[in-house]
């Protein structure tokens, strides 16, 4: 019940849209977060 509910009302696909954004953007600034620490890393080693 509880799917049918986030798939067929305006609220859930609302919800559905919130918690993949969310976890794109986490995705994204962990990536990005990591690229930059490790950019940072090589600059103060070199």
């Amino acid at each position: 019940m509880a799917m049918e509910l986030l798939f067929s009302s305006d609220i859930g696909l609302l919800s559905l849209f919130t918690i993949l954004f969310v976890l794109v953007m986490a995705v994204y600034l962990f990536r990005f977060v990591t690229r930059h620490q490790a950019e940072d890393e090589k600059q103060h080693h070199a």
